[in-house]
């Protein structure tokens, strides 16, 4: 690196996550000088672990497109494993939900009307991850200082101004004053991070989001779901090789198992249920959720936190100013709404992607261009909140839940295919919000679940009418009775909602590695 306080970067990169450090990346491969500062050091501990088909898909495309091939094997289950065995990850096939009752145990029932399971992927070799983020985030930092990226790690940065010829960042490392200069700054540092405090940008909460609180660790030991009921009937996965969500009124408790012999495990709660079980005190915090919910209880008894838990008092949150004169926040920088559809990936590859698009025409982008882009981003982060927040309050109602749920899962399925068919403006915006009449019907969906006593048959009905024009997969099969696995028969049933021809499908399908 060059002295401190001399020379001028074209781009710095706040943050070293994944999401930072793909971005010093992508700019690397388009000829910037860049420099990435980090507060902490690698490898540390981190969520935000979860992938999806679209996450995979987006990454895949970045990695094509700027030339970065060693990033391809992440992309899959299988070429991981095969490319980066030391890397820890987790297999996800696909959403496993299952509703609870507090107090009681859960056990099957023959309509399956407490569970949902959605497949994302038909076999192992293709299936999703869940990134091991120590593991990840320090293999992506390493990966931008072999291919020149400068990097300063244990750097807090605490002050900001604007220069002639870009941005001054002020700061302190190993206790000595450290300057950065470049002309353009971009704030991967997570939810109210360096510039949000900095310059002091201002929060605009979403009014109708509720107030959600979480409590976290890491864990070794952690049992089968489905070693509780071994007679039960075989699902299109085992439950416990995905997202397993645990679901009850007021939360839900994520369940994400790594090669590694760890399990990421958490609950996002209510703000009045946590108070209730005192969720701030940790450890006991964690033992008052599990004795509410028994069956949960019975897979967490043979495990042990490998680390302290940690209590994040309040989740929700949004930047009402995402860009400006020579900066820009990626969207993990700009707001954060809840794990509960592991939608945080692929809002952070939508942000680098369209940064990337811009830093492909020039250095700096223009006032009007940082203006698209915020307006964007703001824009994917408010059609997550309007839906997850829906199902938050609505945990407690399975008949509602699930049926809502299918709005994400149509929606993240037609714009996987769109796109895996060359075609990304037929997906334009986080779940399809860029088209109208699929985006005005959820929100009228949003707003009757909203109510305090939601209609559920019209909700359902209404759900129905908004999914069918997009489902490519069969989700409103009664026959699967939640049980939703992936098959190309339903592809090419719906091939005229899309429209592609038979062709053209499985010469995607054979792109995407499906057997057969």
């Amino acid at each position: 690196m060059p002295p401190m306080g001399r020379g001028i970067h074209d781009l710095a990169v706040v943050g070293s996550a994944f999401g930072g450090s793909l971005m010093a990346l992508i700019a690397r491969r388009l000829g910037r000088s860049v420099v990435l500062i980090e507060r902490g050091r690698h490898p540390r501990f981190a969520i935000g672990e979860s992938s999806t088909p679209v996450a995979n898909l987006l990454l895949e495309q970045l990695a094509k497109r700027h030339d970065l091939p060693r990033i391809l094997p992440f992309t899959k289950w299988g070429s991981w494993q095969r490319t980066y065995p030391e890397i820890a990850c987790g297999l996800k096939r696909g959403f496993s939900f299952y509703h609870h009752e507090a107090g009681r145990r859960w056990s099957p029932r023959g309509d399956r009307s407490n569970e949902l399971l959605v497949a994302a992927s038909p076999s192992d070799g293709i299936a999703d991850t869940h990134w091991y983020r120590p593991d990840f985030d320090h293999w992506f930092q390493r990966e931008a200082v072999n291919l020149g990226v400068e990097y300063s790690d244990e750097t807090e940065l605490r002050e900001v101004a604007q220069e002639e010829e870009g941005m001054r960042l002020d700061g302190v490392r190993e206790g000595k004053p450290v300057t950065f200069r470049a002309r353009f700054v971009v704030d991967a540092s997570g939810p109210r991070g360096f510039l949000a405090r900095t310059l002091a940008l201002p929060a605009s909460p979403w009014t109708s989001f509720p107030a959600t609180a979480a409590l976290y660790s890491h864990f070794e030991g952690v049992a089968r779901w489905d070693a509780l009921h071994p007679g039960a009937e075989v699902p299109p996965y085992p439950p416990d090789d995905a997202a397993l969500h645990h679901v009850f009124d007021g939360g839900w408790i994520w369940v994400l198992r790594f090669n590694n012999g760890l399990t990421s495990a958490g609950v996002s709660a209510s703000a009045e249920l946590a108070s209730r079980l005192r969720l701030s005190e940790g450890a006991p915090g964690w033992r008052r959720l599990l004795e509410y919910l028994p069956s949960v209880a019975w897979q967490f008894d043979p495990a042990r936190a490998v680390r302290d838990f940690t209590w994040a008092p309040s989740l929700p949150w949004r930047c009402s100013v995402v860009a400006g004169e020579r900066w820009a926040l990626l969207p993990s920088a700009a707001g954060f709404v809840d794990p509960l559809l592991s939608t945080g990936f692929p809002l952070t590859l939508l942000g680098i992607e369209r940064l990337a698009e811009l830093l492909e025409r020039r250095p700096v982008p223009g006032a009007n261009e940082l203006e698209a882009y915020s307006s964007e981003t703001l824009a994917d982060l408010d059609a997550a909140a309007s839906l997850i927040g829906a199902l938050h309050r609505n945990l407690g109602r399975p008949e509602l839940f699930q049926p809502l749920s299918m709005l994400y899962f149509a929606a993240a399925i037609f714009s996987e295919t769109v796109r895996r068919l060359g075609r990304p403006g037929d997906a334009a915006g986080f779940l399809l919000r860029g088209r109208r009449t699929f985006a005005g019907e959820v929100a009228e969906v949003v707003q009757l679940a909203n109510q305090p006593e939601p209609d559920v048959a019209r909700i359902r009905a209404a759900v129905s009418r908004t999914v069918d024009p997009i489902n490519l997969a069969g989700l409103d099969r009664s026959d699967r009775r939640n049980w939703h696995p992936v098959e190309v028969s339903d592809l090419y049933a719906a091939a005229g909602k899309i429209p592609a021809t038979r062709g053209e499908l499985a010469a995607m399908l054979r792109g995407c590695g499906f057997p057969g």
